[in-house]
């Protein structure tokens, strides 16, 4: 009975601290993000439109980090180069859809309507992942948007204001939700079934390609006209690095959860954007952003707590349909998960 009970209790202290780690290594994530959006509003502020450029020095520099590591290895790609075409395509139309919707709509309607992205995800994670969520988890996601709510709450009186074009706006935030959830959901995928760093890497290869591609059609004459000084390029630089850990770190929060619980703790990116307005700006924050981010810590623990086991991803292209994530566990056993992988 001794061994029963002394076992029990390891698994619930190791169920506990696994859940501490998902916590806390979600919102290092969201305040990676942060710091994203803070350089990429200072970039807007010095006078330059250009979303599709600033993103691109995050994607070169996973192709560039990422790559020399596939390349040190020499192994051959485990997935497709046209389903890594595919996610880098969408994951540059969701970036590029959402910065540009800031120049049309105010940051509130662009922050709440952002929140989609979470339904999408579950829907796509539903249909395609066979994920199964529980009511349980389901009232955590709601608990945190509930806590976003508050947050838009106390920023309506700054934020407000329709933006030039709020309807285009809103459109363009709800259809980059869209590409956000399939990228999301296509990295869940690829990270748990496949190899994180060849996924990481292939996103920087060809969303810097496609980037470039874009880039030359739509902010060629954009660039031109940039009177670039030390700030702007420090900028740009910030959020290049920025969003590089962001890539980095992400993929962490897949393989061990899932897209779902990814985009619930970055909920708070905004709030720790307050970390930011005090110590930099030195302005005031309202009760609300606390009380905003308690109830948000609250989701994410429920969401947590009550999350189902791994259930079978189904196969990109040929394989075993029933191979279990736990397959991937352990990354250290390469050679058992090649053989599984390849055969």
């Amino acid at each position: 009975m001794n061994l029963w009970q002394a076992t029990t209790n390891w698994w619930r202290i190791h169920g506990t601290l696994r859940t501490l780690y998902l916590l806390f290594l979600g919102q290092v994530v969201s305040f990676v993000l942060a710091l994203m959006s803070v350089t990429s509003s200072l970039i807007a502020t010095l006078g330059v439109d250009a979303p599709i450029t600033q993103t691109m020095s995050t994607y070169f520099g996973l192709a560039l980090i990422y790559g020399s590591i596939l390349v040190y290895r020499r192994e051959k790609l485990r997935v497709s180069w046209y389903w890594y075409l595919l996610l880098g395509f969408v994951d540059v139309q969701g970036n590029y859809l959402v910065n540009e919707a800031y120049q049309f709509s105010s940051i509130t309607s662009v922050t709440l309507l952002d929140c989609f992205t979470i339904a999408w995800v579950i829907i796509l994670t539903w249909i395609f992942l066979r994920t199964r969520y529980s009511l349980w988890q389901l009232f955590g996601a709601a608990t945190c948007v509930v806590g976003l709510g508050l947050v838009l709450l106390s920023d309506a009186g700054v934020g407000g204001g329709g933006g030039s074009k709020p309807l285009l706006g809103d459109i363009l935030v709800i259809a980059g939700t869209i590409f956000f959830a399939m990228s999301n959901v296509g990295e869940e995928f690829c990270v748990k079934k496949k190899d994180r760093v060849e996924v990481i890497c292939m996103i920087g290869v060809y969303g810097f390609l496609v980037s470039a591609c874009q880039m030359s059609i739509l902010e060629l004459k954009t660039l031109e006209s940039v009177e670039w000084s030390t700030d702007i390029i420090l900028a740009f630089a910030g959020y290049g690095v920025s969003g590089l850990l962001f890539y980095t770190l992400a993929p962490f929060v897949l393989k061990l959860s899932g897209a779902t619980l990814l985009n619930l703790s970055i909920l708070t990116s905004d709030m720790w954007a307050v970390v930011f307005r005090i110590f930099f700006y030195r302005q005031q924050v309202d009760w609300l952003y606390y009380l905003a981010f308690a109830v948000v810590v609250i989701g994410l623990i429920i969401y947590s707590l009550t999350e189902k086991d791994p259930v079978p991803v189904p196969a990109l292209e040929n394989g075993n349909p029933s191979l279990e994530y736990q397959v991937l566990e352990d990354e250290s056993a390469t050679t058992p998960r090649n053989q599984a992988l390849t055969s």
